[in-house]
């Protein structure tokens, strides 16, 4: 009968060849390493263990462990057991998989050294303890019926709490009948794409820029996205009008994405005017309407009529998008379908993240925690403003007033070359150009920098990088 302890611990592979079982275990271990089949970093079961698996005696492995760790393939270190080296120059075979010295003038490769694209909020400033407090409480309190299969809209706690919040801080007309719990913004719009397409909706109105993974989701529904017009008001609703084929308009009203600015009051009630007199819809992304610095708060569009407003909000850029949470408050006449989309799709997100997000929003944690990061979020912006004035002063910086990230304006031309320095420089950086609609011409350079990304540790090193890449 086999002891107990050889039921426990990591398997690993291992197929041992040649005369001697100290030197086949070796030889096998060398080549996993040097195949890449085991990579850096990674625990080997312990001597026991993987002398029991290969039905050796355990000193066979333990010496064979401390010749590789002598050869500098393994180390070995109290608490921490066996793990494949840090190796300086790994071992591969020849051919396509070998590495190849890169020269100097070409850009980096792998991961880069500072990240300034937008869309993520800092994310080593997560209210760790906070959120863990909030998950004990909410654990603590949950009923047994919270860990069953549980109403597609999301659990009514966090439906209930989220109500009153959105009510308070964005302006939202909401009741808990209407919200629809997702798995984040994405989640959200794929299921309004397949309930517009089952309602015949064949065109769906986007702003001039915007991000193309949206779009590229709204197509695959069978949906087309003619371009609205943009100017200095911000998009052009009352082109609407003259749209005969669209059911629908997807915004960012309260801070566009990317070039910034607030939709003007007059563009709001155009959009508004328009789906009350077409039955059309307005899908609002309202993805970072916590943060604003230099302005008034602009209240969510879906105030204005919310039988014609669906209204989507994230946790993903005040929190984290690794908690896949989201929201959608709907106009009465579309929850149903919504709500049957979502049962043959995804029925329902985690209950105990909903729990924990429901207690930290009623706790007040995370009011705390968006005043927190509003604070520094505006310290980093004025940071960024400054240093790009003083270093470039042809560059002009953009909208600004609110939102985790900033455009900067480039001469014409420019921006191909700057992002070529930026790729060179290890720096992470997306053009205003990846981000234009492909019906509308191009008519400025910039880039899109995203000064919430870098973490306090790195935010000095990431902003010298961008200052060394402008012109």
């Amino acid at each position: 009968m086999a002891n107990d302890w050889a039921t426990f611990g990591s398997d690993l592979h291992l197929e041992l060849r040649g005369p001697g079982l100290r030197t086949g275990l070796m030889d096998a271990l060398r080549e996993a390493v040097r195949s890449g089949r085991l990579e850096a970093g990674v625990r080997l079961p312990s001597s026991r263990s993987l002398a029991a698996d290969l039905g050796v005696a355990r000193n066979t492995v333990a010496d064979a462990y401390a010749e590789l760790v002598a050869e500098g393939w393994l180390t070995a270190r109290q608490g921490s057991g066996t793990r494949v080296a840090q190796r300086a120059v790994p071992r591969r075979p020849a051919g396509a998989g070998a590495r190849q010295a890169v020269p100097a003038s070409r850009p980096r490769t792998g991961r880069p050294a500072y990240d300034l694209k937008p869309g993520v909020p800092d994310l080593a400033s997560f209210p760790r303890a906070e959120w863990l407090k909030a998950s004990r409480r909410a654990l603590t309190a949950a009923p047994h019926e919270a860990f069953g299969y549980g109403d597609p809209r999301g659990r009514i706690e966090l439906r209930t709490v989220l109500a009153e919040y959105l009510a308070r801080a964005r302006g939202v007309h909401a009741r808990p009948e209407r919200i629809v719990i997702c798995s984040g913004f994405v989640h959200g719009l794929m299921l309004i794409g397949q309930v517009l397409r089952a309602r015949r909706v064949r065109e769906v109105a986007v702003e001039s820029y915007g991000l193309d993974e949206h779009w590229e989701l709204l197509r695959r529904a069978g949906l087309r996205l003619p371009a609205l017009p943009f100017d200095e008001l911000g998009t052009w609703t009352e082109a609407l009008g003259g749209m005969k084929g669209v059911g629908a308009v997807l915004m960012t009203a309260a801070h566009q994405f990317p070039l910034g600015g607030a939709l003007h009051p007059d563009r709001r009630v155009a959009a508004i005017d328009w789906a009350r007199a077409s039955g059309g819809l307005v899908l609002e992304d309202d993805y970072d309407g916590e943060f604003r610095y230099d302005r008034q708060p602009v209240g969510a569009l879906q105030g204005l009529d919310p039988e014609r407003v669906v209204y989507l909000g994230t946790s993903s850029k005040s929190l984290a998008p690794g908690l896949r949470l989201a929201w959608m408050v709907l106009p009465e006449s579309l929850v149903d379908e919504v709500v049957a989309a979502k049962g043959t799709v995804d029925w329902m997100c985690s209950s105990l993240e909903q729990l924990t997000f429901a207690e930290f929003l009623r706790s007040g944690a995370y009011d705390r925690h968006v005043r927190a990061m509003r604070l520094r979020y505006r310290r980093r912006r004025d940071e960024l403003v400054e240093k790009v004035a003083a270093h470039s002063p042809d560059t002009t910086v953009s909208g600004i007033a609110a939102g985790l990230h900033a455009v900067l304006r480039l001469p014409p031309g420019q921006e191909p070359e700057v992002l070529r320095s930026a790729a060179w420089q290890g720096l992470a950086l997306l053009g205003l150009n990846r981000f234009r609609h492909p019906d509308v011409p191009q008519t400025q350079d910039g880039l899109v920098v995203g000064y919430a990304t870098p973490p306090d540790s790195g935010w000095a090193g990431a902003l010298s990088a961008l200052c060394r890449v402008l012109p």
